[in-house]
């Protein structure tokens, strides 16, 4: 899921190289995911009206099996 997001990121953003992607929490039914990026690229990634993140959890809850939840947050 870390790649996934990471890649999502790296092509939205201008300077993919200040994308950090972290595990924050990691159990058996569910993984918190950190995502970072340039204070100025924070809006490419969260989108109009929060469009865009949505579509990155849609994604990532997708991809997950179906007895894990995956969440993302977008930190400063």
């Amino acid at each position: 899921m870390v790649k996934l997001v990471e890649y999502i990121a790296k092509a939205l953003v201008e300077d993919p190289e200040q994308v950090e992607v972290d595990i924050v929490r990691d159990t058996d039914t569910e993984q918190m995911i950190e995502l970072r990026v340039a204070p100025d690229d924070r809006g490419r990634v969260i989108g109009k009206n929060g469009r865009t993140a949505h579509a990155i959890r849609s994604l990532l809850s997708a991809a997950s099996p179906e007895y894990r939840t995956v969440s993302l947050e977008i930190v400063d």
